[in-house]
């Protein structure tokens, strides 16, 4: 089974991502986006880079690159031996944040997108719902997007909301607020329900 948890910046995804994988037992794969690789750890450094202004569409296409090389060097083979993977982020990420909140689409970066994973969308995205206030005061403020203060949360916000309608076969919504206990048994709940 490939499960993403996604959300804004300060949702808990890390958190719940280590969670679930750890309740998965130990025929899981825990996996960050962007990351996973030697390739896609050094994007990764560059996309975070606070000092950094990167065109919308140049960003869209790093993680792109970051993905492609993720999906076809660990996500894949994962699956095929029969691993779980569990990845904290994924597609939906680009989609919100360059499609929706950088404005270059969200059909247009969800077309690229599903290209770029080859049509490998996880069997559940797991979204952590939480108020963009809440979440910008949980995150550490450190990386580029989380620098971006408020209204970039609030425009990602929005946008996962609409990939919840859009892809609701397979994104289930959880409250991320209260402690990490209660959030970790309502992802549990919500991965249970649809798998």
């Amino acid at each position: 089974m490939f499960i993403s948890l996604e959300g804004i910046d300060g949702s808990g995804k890390s958190t719940q991502a280590k969670l679930l994988a750890a309740a998965l037992g130990s025929e899981t794969l825990l996996i960050r986006e962007p990351g996973g690789t030697s390739a896609a750890e050094r994007i990764r450094e560059l996309l975070a880079d606070p000092s950094l202004e990167i065109d919308p569409f140049a960003e869209l296409l790093l993680f792109s690159a970051a993905r492609a090389d993720l999906v076809s060097r660990v996500i894949r083979p994962a699956l095929e031996a029969g691993t779980h993977v569990v990845a904290d982020r994924f597609a939906d990420s680009s989609v919100a944040y360059q499609g929706g909140a950088r404005e270059l689409g969200t059909s247009h970066v969800l077309s690229l997108t599903d290209t770029v994973i080859d049509g490998l969308w996880p069997d559940v995205t797991v979204l952590l719902r939480v108020d963009p206030e809440v979440g910008l005061g949980r995150a550490d403020g450190k990386d580029r997007f989380e620098s971006e203060g408020l209204d970039l949360q609030r425009a990602v916000a929005e946008a996962y909301e609409e990939i919840a309608q859009i892809a609701s076969d397979r994104v289930v919504v959880v409250d991320a607020s209260g402690t990490v206990e209660e959030v970790h048994e309502r992802v549990i709940e919500a991965v249970r329900s649809s798998g």
